[in-house]
């Protein structure tokens, strides 16, 4: 493995060197100004071969007008300048002869007033700024053929894009991908990088989309989504376009994938669809939790529950590691979906999409847990097998309609359908440190049912006459409904100075419906000054029901197990009223904001004769700031305040025994939890030398938090209940620098973060103080020389520890690592080879796990048929056949190791087909934006 790494390391050392070696470089400066005089900043500044007009190298000018490209190693070059509204100034250029650099002085731009009289040229400048956005010319940074979005989006300098295919610019997760400034499959963007073609692309625009009410009333409030808006060439909106791709290999591994699309000025059509077994998805995680259930799967009939232990604020507190993002198990997945926009008029749009998938999932794993108590240590086995099947239909459906200049009507609506089928069996065992058996459990658990779930806003607003003068009104519904039948079988034998033999033969089912509707409404008003009042009430009210009824099997018959079964229902009702005032100074905005929120809850027990009945208050104080010094350098801080209620479930006394020696048990005496959260994030990215700066740091302090407090009997069997604890605190920051190389054709990512809380948890009734401690970061350096050869190295450290009050000798420390190599060839025109290499490595000092896993996967490509239309690949995955999955996390009271099956070696060969209309011959004679490079013609 180091000899590999080392040989990767000399490779990207000896291209580096021969890049270095070539002729002595040259620079290039000079300094913009307008027939006025003044600096021209953020203009573009390109070179262009003098062969053929390709694209050689570009830079930005500052804020003083000057501009410098360094490293240039041509003879001679043509110049070129573009700045919106000047006419592009054009010059030739030649290597000065005694100096290393040419400096042209001041070069004074004309307002654009006629075409010009000595050249015609498509213009081709790599970056421009436009107000607020940000502008790549695609055509700029070349691609491979057939490529799709994702990977256009990995060579635009300030845009990263992981291995799971999450983007970030300038230091910011992009949530949101629009084409053409429309909606592509709701909000997931992935549907849209991963199926849309790269060369469909004309230009990447680099949004800071303000939030809908601030558009609504042009009153700043500060918030800000980092958004892409992919805008299409002019040939990809006649006809249609997408790929088709279809593979076969070893062992019956299968891929179907393929996308076409529609797009005009008015409508936007786009179908896809895919069907394989080879572990690969096509959807967000949000529709994989919506196959596991959600966080709601806890409350599935007889579905098979695993409770994560304690967590400071809530929930775990221990940070999941997982194998280097690999989908455990074996899958076989199934998709299709379609995306319609259509704009029936300047005042009425649509926006809608229909996506279905179809899940099958096996999956077995081993799981080691040393459990910590004050009582002693003991540790836990687990060896389980699932057989998971889900099918999902989900349809999104937005209407915008403007009455008038003064009025508008937006509705919202989406459903989904659910259909699963879980099986689950497993075979469990506790044991003292020298080896002993406590207990040990054999189950099997089987649920069956369908979920239902829709939801739906009306937003109505009104703008007046005096501007800043507005008032909106958003009523919504949602509906939400299921029905499940389960099954559990369970043998569980204890040992020790009274063992015992329990077996638990068990049919249940459970039927949940939930309805909530409410409203929300805001009035804005400006107080002068550039200040504006907002004046906001919220209703909302959620009514649920809950009937679980759980038999005992004795034989042929079924008897009701009153203390397991459950009837109630519950009706949760909010009021928030609320005010904030704002003020907007051009480079700054302030918007501070007070609320109160008074919620109260009443249940019934119907099988008890018991009722649940709260009432909190609470006043949420709001602070946000943000400071944008320049188009590219930005500051924000924000504090906020809010609520963690306490739901019915974990409020009912009621025993939940899926599990049965892991049982959970809601607590009636719970109080809501109340957090404050102080962020502040800061954002640079130097479009002249791109290098940008990410620095984010947080704080959160809960008051009563609710954690998960664990008691284990004289049987080994825990028992899980919700309680409050005093203060816990969770603080943290990262920081990111990019910065290129050109001499090297190189780019270099810094990423470090820390993570520390200090909290409490229950363990056998001791309030106990934990404190973890997280600290790691990532490095990637990437090499690329023109479109023949791309080189990334990144890796990925995380250092975990976990110190407890109750007993400082059980303190835990464990280590992750992950290292990776992608190396992308182009040769010989027709041909292109891939590579990855990935080392996953896990470390525990508390246990001395020790586990490592290397994958590699391998592809060759040729390009074939009229303009690369086709392309043949042979491909081979996980050629070193590592078939498991591991994993490692550590909780408030235990560090545990997963292994997990997987898919082992896959060789494939493929066919990969692309269709659009740009194929015909007249559809590519000169037309503006086609492919190819820029050409010069002398008149």
């Amino acid at each position: 493995m180091k000899k590999l790494i080392a040989c990767v390391c000399l490779l990207v050392f000896g291209v580096s060197i021969h890049a270095a070696a070539q002729n002595s470089r040259w620079s290039l400066m000079g300094k913009l100004q307008d027939s006025q005089s003044e600096a021209l900043r953020s203009a573009t500044v390109t070179l262009l071969s003098t062969a053929d007009s390709t694209l050689l190298a570009f830079g930005i000018s500052d804020a003083k007008g000057a501009f410098e490209i360094r490293n240039i190693s041509e003879e001679s070059c043509l110049v070129q300048v573009t700045f919106m509204g000047m006419e592009t100034f054009y010059s030739l250029v030649e290597r000065p002869e005694n100096s290393l650099s040419l400096d042209l002085g001041i070069i004074q731009m004309k307002e654009k007033t006629a075409d010009l009289d000595e050249f015609t040229i498509q213009d081709i400048a790599p970056i421009t700024i436009k107000n607020d956005s940000l502008e790549y010319h695609a055509d700029a940074f070349k691609t491979q053929p057939n490529a799709n979005v994702e990977e256009l989006l990995k060579r635009l300098p300030g845009v990263e894009v992981d291995q799971e295919g999450n983007i970030k610019a300038q230091g910011e997760t992009v949530n949101r991908i629009l084409v053409d400034g429309k909606e592509f499959f709701g909000t997931d963007p992935k549907l849209a990088t991963k199926n849309l073609l790269a060369e469909a692309i004309e230009k990447v625009q680099i949004l800071d989309r303000r939030s809908e009410q601030s558009q609504f009333t042009g009153i700043d409030d500060g918030q800000r989504e980092k958004t892409i808006n992919l805008k299409l060439k002019e040939d990809f909106k006649k006809g249609f376009f997408g790929n088709f791709t279809g593979g076969y290999g070893e062992d019956q591994r299968y891929k179907l994938q393929g996308n076409l699309n529609r797009f005009s000025e008015k409508q936007q059509l786009s179908f896809l669809g895919l069907s394989n077994n080879i572990n690969e998805q096509g959807f967000s995680i949000a529709d994989y939790l919506n196959f596991q259930g959600g966080v709601q799967s806890m409350g599935a009939a007889g579905g098979q529950v695993r409770v994560t232990v304690g967590g400071l604020g809530g929930g775990s507190a221990g940070i999941p590691i997982n194998s280097g993002q690999r989908m455990n198990g074996i899958m076989d997945s199934h998709a299709y979906g379609a995306n319609v926009n259509q704009d029936f008029s300047k005042n009425t749009q649509l926006r809608s999409s229909y996506f279905f998938n179809q899940l099958n999932h096996q999956i077995s794993q081993d799981i080691d847990r040393l459990n910590f108590f004050p009582s002693g240590n003991f540790t836990f086995e687990e060896r389980s097998i699932q057989d998971n099947a889900s099918s999902n239909h989900r349809l999104n459906l937005i209407v915008d309609h403007r009455i008038d200049s003064l009025n508008s009507f937006r509705s919202t609506t989406n459903a989904q359908i659910t259909q699963s089928d879980r099986f689950g069996r497993s075979e469990t065992a506790n044991r003292d440190l020298d080896g002993n058996l406590l207990n040990r459990g054999e189950r099997t658990n089987l649920t069956k049912g369908d979920s239902y779930q829709a939801n739906t806003e009306m937003l109505l607003r009104h703008r007046f006459n005096k501007p800043g003068q507005t008032i909106s009104a958003n009523l919504t519904f949602g509906f939400n409904a299921s029905d499940f039948d389960g099954l559990l079988s369970a043998t569980n034998e204890f040992f020790g100075e009274s063992p015992s033999i329990e077996v638990i033969e068990q049919e249940n089912r459970q039927q949940n419906q939930a309805i909530n509707y409410g409203a929300n409404v805001s009035y804005t008003s400006p107080l002068g000054g550039r200040k504006y009042l907002e004046l906001v009430y919220n209703f909302r009210q959620n009514r649920s029901e809950v009937d679980r009824a759980v038999y005992d099997r004795d034989g042929e018959n079924l008897i009701f197990n009153q203390a397991l079964s459950n009837r109630f229902n519950a009706v949760y009702t909010y009021h928030r009223p609320g005010a904030n005032v704002s003020y907007n100074a051009g480079k700054y905005n302030l918007v501070a904001g007070l609320a109160l929120q008074a919620t109260t809850l009443n249940g019934e027990l119907l099988l008890f004769d018991e009722t649940v009945s709260n009432n909190f208050q609470n006043l949420l104080p709001s602070l946000r700031m943000n400071y944008s010094m320049s188009n590219t350098k930005n500051l924000m801080f924000n504090y906020q305040t809010s609520v963690n209620e306490p739901n019915i479930e974990q409020l009912q006394p009621v025993i939940n025994n899926a599990d049965p020696l892991n049982i959970y048990v809601g607590n009636p005496t719970l109080r809501p939890a109340y957090n404050h959260r102080w962020q502040v994030n800061y954002n640079s990215f130097d479009m002249g030398k791109f290098i940008n700066i990410f620095a984010n740091g947080f704080a959160n302090f809960t008051e009563n938090a609710i954690v998960n407090a664990q008691s284990i009997d004289e049987r080994q069997v825990r028992t899980i209940t919700p309680v409050n604890v005093r203060n816990n605190m969770l603080f943290g920051g990262t920081f990111n620098l990019g910065f290129p190389i050109p001499s090297l054709n190189s780019r270099f990512n810094l990423g470090p973060n820390i993570n520390y809380s200090n909290g409490y948890n229950q363990i056998n009734e001791l309030e106990d103080r934990i404190q973890i401690n997280n600290l790691g970061g990532n490095l990637r350096y990437d090499f690329t020389w023109n479109e023949f050869v791309n080189l990334g190295l990144s890796s990925n450290i995380s250092r975990q520890s976990t110190a407890y009050t109750f007993n400082p000798q059980q303190n835990q420390l464990f280590f992750n690592q992950n290292y990776n190599v992608d190396l992308g060839l182009t040769f010989l025109e027709k041909y292109a080879f891939a590579a990855n290499f990935n080392y996953l490595k896990f470390n525990s000092r508390t246990t001395d796990f020790n586990e490592a896993i290397p994958l590699l996967n391998i592809s060759l490509s040729r390009f074939i048929l009229k303009n690369n239309m086709g392309e043949i690949k042979l491909s081979g995955n996980n050629l070193l056949d590592q078939n498991i999955g591991v994993s490692q996390r550590a909780d408030v009271n235990f560090i545990e190791q997963s292994v997990t099956n997987n898919l082992g070696r896959i060789i494939m060969l493929s066919f990969t087909y692309k269709l659009n209309s740009r194929l015909n011959p007249l559809n590519s004679l000169g037309r503006p934006g086609s492919a190819g490079p820029v050409r010069i013609m002398r008149m």
